[in-house]
């Protein structure tokens, strides 16, 4: 509809903006074909992670509510496995793997003594609990430097085919003669439209990288404070 809109010409109507850019080099139609690329990538990237981000978020409070409401871990690792969109699944996991490791290493051989339940280090279980909230972490940021890419680099490319655009005025004017916007109308179309779309690539990737770092520093948070209520039920429990 809006390319039809675009293409549409009354009789005696000057040519659009569209018609001057279908008339420019390829240069000028390759920095746009870059920054469309660039532009469809980053909101796939930009709505994926929104998805992703909403399902953690979701799962993280039936989780908690899980957790909360269990008198055993056995419970909460029944419920933790319909919810593995939360960060927190991947943390509880981990430590209740690590727990389970030690209670079995002091206890080898069974019997009554694994009736006790006791760990053996509760610095093992913490750094267990750190490295799984880091790969959680970078789970749920993954593909985000794409966004900041996108929003340093697109603008640079716009710049590119604004400046290759005015070298092509100036190009037409030494070769016509003229300084008319006729002969420099194609050289500025192609300047003005990769400027725009440069912008129109990098604002959105910004505004989409800040909002899904954001979240993702929420959700951090919310794993660092989850590891040290494990922490504090493995030592009340466990030691």
């Amino acid at each position: 509809m809006i390319l039809a809109f675009l293409q549409a010409q009354t009789p005696g109507a000057s040519p659009g903006l569209f018609d001057f850019f279908a008339q420019a080099g390829p240069v000028a139609k390759l920095v746009l074909a870059i920054l469309f690329g660039f532009s469809l990538i980053s909101w796939a990237v930009l709505l994926g992670k929104i998805a992703q981000l909403n399902r953690a978020d979701r799962h993280s409070r039936e989780f908690l509510e899980a957790f909360h409401r269990s008198q055993k871990f056995s419970e909460v690792s029944a419920a933790a496995s319909h919810l593995q969109a939360s960060p927190l699944v991947g943390v509880f996991q981990a430590g209740y793997a690590e727990i389970d490791a030690q209670i079995k290493a002091a206890h080898p051989e069974g019997g009554a003594e694994r009736r006790t339940y006791k760990i053996t280090s509760l610095a093992s279980l913490e750094r267990s609990l750190k490295r799984a909230a880091s790969q959680e972490v970078q789970g749920l940021a993954r593909w985000t430097p794409f966004l900041a890419t996108t929003a340093g680099a697109t603008p640079f490319i716009g710049l590119f085919g604004t400046v290759w655009g005015i070298m092509v005025a100036f190009s037409d004017i030494g070769a016509t003669g003229s300084t008319s916007i006729v002969a420099v109308a194609p050289g500025i179309a192609e300047a003005l439209i990769n400027t725009a779309a440069g912008l129109a690539a990098a604002i959105p990737a910004l505004l989409g990288y800040n909002y899904v770092l954001g979240r993702v520093r929420r959700l951090r948070t919310r794993l660092e404070d989850f590891s040290l209520e494990l922490l504090n039920l493995a030592e009340r429990n466990f030691t």
